[in-house]
């Protein structure tokens, strides 16, 4: 069985962090920061020690927002609601350039320019609850 795939939802100031992978899979190439659960660790040490390891930053595990299999690629992904951790620079830094090659604090009604294949319904209503339900009376 293959390790879910934790990925974090750190916000600040109306924005949430993403970032762009160095190699495109498929049409994903702007992500939220994550990675593969390692044995026996809990999703939020993981989204953690993953954050560091993409952005550098310090952030605190919060509630999970949901679980799903992604439609395009399969994988169970887990998403973690997530912190800057206090008396951190919320500046992110290319820590891992042989994966990462960009990032960007998107602001929640922007995300859908660097994520044009939709946003999983609980982060949407999470960062943004009434563009959630906007979207919802689209059909969206």
């Amino acid at each position: 069985m293959t390790a879910p795939v934790v990925l974090a939802i750190i916000t600040h100031e109306s924005r949430v962090l993403l970032v762009r992978r160095r190699l495109p899979k498929g049409v994903l190439l702007w992500q939220f920061p994550g990675g593969k659960n390692e044995r026996a660790e809990s999703a939020a040490a993981a989204v953690v020690r993953e954050t560091r390891a993409e952005t550098g930053l310090t952030v605190v595990a919060g509630p999970v927002l949901g679980e799903r299999r992604h439609p395009r690629t399969g994988r169970t992904l887990v998403y973690v609601a997530c912190a800057i951790a206090r008396g951190t620079d919320p500046t992110p830094r290319l820590a891992a350039p042989r994966d990462i090659a960009a990032t960007v604090w998107a602001p929640y009604d922007g995300i859908d320019r660097y994520v044009p294949y939709g946003v999983f319904a609980p982060v949407r209503r999470y960062l943004h609850p009434a563009s959630a339900s906007a979207s919802a009376r689209k059909g969206g």
